[in-house]
């Protein structure tokens, strides 16, 4: 009976140890995002584009 409880002891207190902490997923930080500035004529480049080939397109007709 004694060999029983001390048994029952032993895997008692190892089973309490192994699921002590638990997981924790890792924390991992993401690095911030510079943005580049854009230039002030950049945004009308590809209208500008646009309506020359419509100038182009109404007078070949």
């Amino acid at each position: 009976m004694k060999k029983i409880a001390t048994l029952a002891l032993a895997v008692g207190l190892s089973a309490s140890t192994a699921f002590a902490g638990g997981y924790t997923a890792p924390v991992v930080e993401a690095a911030p995002v510079v943005a580049a500035p854009t230039s002030s004529s950049s945004g009308i480049l590809v209208p500008a584009l646009l309506l020359v080939a419509v100038a182009v397109a109404a007078s070949s007709n």
